[in-house]
Formats: C-alpha cells, sequence, structure tokens
C-alpha cells in the first residue's frame, strides 16, 4: 500500500477543521525493575491543518512519551502502550505495518527534537545531513541534494547557507542548530510538525525567533504544530489550543487565550501564578508547593490532591474526569475541557 493511499492526498484535500491527528484514549506504561509506571494514562487530543495545539505540563507528565508513541520511537520494551488509538487522516498508525509506518513518518509527519546538538550527527556537515533526506526519499543525486540543503537553510535564515552548508553542528550556535533542526523537520513538507521542547538551552531572544519562524513556516505551509513545552510564556503567541497534562492525563484543554485569562484546574491556575510579572516587582514568586507524583505510585483520586490547596474528600477517592466546562449562566464554552471536582470554583472564583 502506498502512503498517498494512507494519508488520503495533500493537505489540500483536507476539509477545513478535519483533523489531521487524532489521538484517542492512549495509554502507555513503562516495565521496571521497581513497578510498571503508568506514564499516559487516557490521553486524547487532536490537531487539524494549520492548527496549533500546545501540550504543557511539567517534566514526566507525559507530553513526550505521548509525541514519541505518534513517532513509533518509543523504547519497547520497557514502554508498552496497552490501549488507545493515533489515527493519522483516519488511520490507526499502531495497526500500519512497520515500513509503511516509516513512510508516514519520513514524508507526512516530522518531528523537531529538544537538543539540537544531540539529534544531529557530529561527524557529518549540516549540508550532508539535510541533503540526505532528498536522496532517500526523491531519488536525487548528491549535487541537487546539497542544493536543496542551501534553499532550506536559507528558509530558515540561516546567514552565509552557501558558504556554511559544509560546515558541522559544533560549528554553530544552539540557535542555528535549532534552525538546522526545522529546516531538516520542513524538508519533505509534512503534513505535521511535532516540536519536542524547541527553546530548551536558548536565551529569550533567540527563543522568540524560533518561535516566531515556526509560527510563520507552519502559515506558508498550513501544517499542523503540536508544540511540547513547560513554558506557558512560550505558547501565548503562537497557540491556538492548549492540553495541560499532569501525572499522565490531560487535566485542562482550552482556547489558549480564554486558559490565559480564565483557567478551570488548580495546576493551571498554579502553572500561570508561578510565571514572573513585571508589575509585581519585588515580590516572592509563587510556586506549586510539593513533587509531581510517582508515576509507580499516583495518588488515589486526583493525582494533584497533595498539591492542591482547594483538596477535598471527595479528590482524595475518586478520579475526576475531563468534562465539558460552562459559563455562569451554563452555556458550554466551546473548547473547555477540566479534570477537578470543582471547577467552578476556579473558574468563576
Amino acid at each position: 500500500m502506498d502512503v498517498v493511499e494512507v494519508t488520503g492526498g495533500g493537505r489540500e484535500n483536507l476539509v477545513p477543521g478535519t483533523p489531521l491527528l487524532e489521538v484517542e484514549d492512549l495509554h502507555i506504561e513503562f516495565h521496571t525493575q521497581d513497578g510498571v509506571a503508568k506514564a499516559v494514562n487516557g490521553v486524547s487530543y487532536s490537531v487539524a491543518a494549520g492548527e496549533t495545539l500546545a501540550v504543557l505540563g511539567e517534566s514526566g507528565s507525559g507530553k513526550s512519551v505521548t509525541a514519541q508513541a505518534v513517532m513509533g520511537i518509543l523504547d519497547m520494551p520497557p514502554g508498552k502502550i496497552t490501549a488507545g488509538r493515533i489515527l493519522f487522516r483516519g488511520e490507526d498508525m499502531l495497526t500500519m505495518s512497520p515500513k509503511l509506518r516509516r513512510t508516514v513518518r519520513g514524508r507526512r509527519i516530522a518531528m523537531i527534537f529538544q537538543d539540537a546538538l544531540s539529534a544531529l550527527n557530529p561527524v557529518l556537515s549540516v549540508g550532508y545531513q539535510l541533503g540526505e533526506m532528498f536522496r532517500v526519499h526523491q531519488g536525487l543525486s548528491r549535487a541537487e541534494a546539497r542544493a536543496k540543503a542551501v534553499e532550506l537553510m536559507e528558509r530558515v535564515r540561516i546567514p552565509a547557507a552557501k558558504q556554511r552548508v559544509g560546515d558541522f553542528p559544533h560549528q554553530f550556535s544552539g540557535g542555528m542548530r535549532q534552525r538546522i533542526m526545522i529546516a531538516m523537520a520542513l524538508a519533505l513538507e509534512p503534513d505535521l510538525i511535532i516540536a519536542d521542547e524547541p527553546t530548551t538551552a536558548l536565551d529569550v531572544t533567540v527563543q522568540a525567533q524560533v518561535m516566531d519562524l515556526l509560527a510563520e513556516l507552519q502559515s506558508e505551509f498550513n501544517m499542523g504544530l503540536i508544540l511540547i513545552t513547560h513554558d506557558l510564556g512560550v505558547v501565548a503567541d503562537v497557540a491556538d489550543k492548549i492540553a495541560v497534562m499532569y501525572a499522565g492525563r490531560i487535566v485542562e484543554t482550552a482556547p489558549v487565550h480564554e486558559l490565559y485569562a480564565r483557567p478551570a484546574h488548580p495546576y493551571t491556575r498554579g502553572l500561570l501564578d508561578s510565571i514572573p510579572r513585571l508589575d509585581q516587582k519585588g515580590q516572592d514568586l509563587h510556586a506549586i508547593k510539593g513533587l509531581p507524583p510517582n508515576l509507580l505510585s499516583i495518588p488515589q483520586g486526583c493525582a494533584f490532591n497533595p498539591r492542591c490547596d482547594r483538596v477535598r474528600d471527595v479528590c482524595l477517592t475518586e478520579l475526576p474526569p475531563l468534562v465539558p466546562v460552562a459559563d455562569e449562566e451554563g452555556a458550554e464554552l466551546p473548547g473547555r475541557r477540566s479534570a477537578c471536582h470543582y471547577w467552578r470554583e476556579t473558574l468563576h472564583g
């Protein structure tokens, strides 16, 4: 079966608003010597062409593991997908043949990793690594692939691309290496890009440049973009919607500006309160008390209950479902869900 049959053609054939990717009730476990770590517990989300979904959470929340499962690069063992589906243009990637899934991953879905220096081969020039995409997938000659590599470097605004195409990764700054990673992801003009902490270890100015570049390229190519991050400040101007993860579950979803204005989960409110603000100069920074739970022994009930300042008896025994959120008149708010027994108090309090 050809990949085009699976994906149904290019993005131009998609009905507006139709999801490119749908993750449905995904469960992932890691079997260790100490026990079974439940890393992902029923995660569901979707992203359409031209849409940016930000997946937000602390380290260990399951956001990167979910992305690795989508890409088919989850280490199995010790990782194991125990339930759920990953649909790309309506086809379940978990039931595809390994060969077909590699083709989809190479041509239709691309990933930008958080550590560009580790992701790039240190003994090969960046031009060779960029050109390899075209040699392998399009059968171009070495000279043609090098010319394409220069075009990509120019597209992501690397100065003097023709002169630097033969340079090695260590000869570039952190921001330039991340641009090279973006260029590699764009090489075959995929339908969907997953960016896993793409601004890690970059200074604030370079972070903004990288995010602006991603947003501009996404608009140009009408791609779907999944942005994985722990930094609320990074996604404010580029995301359309946010899924907040905690202890392997999504605890809140919302359009980005609504979530910033009125969070509906205590964990989200805690994250927002912890962002330094210019109008609070000289005041103590807020921090969420405690630590994220051990995935080998997630607390009963709501996993956030040991750290929550609104905890009550029901939070200690009953797992709150992810339910629609409504305004004060009871009208459901589009795209808004919260996994909190007392979301009304957080949203309207």
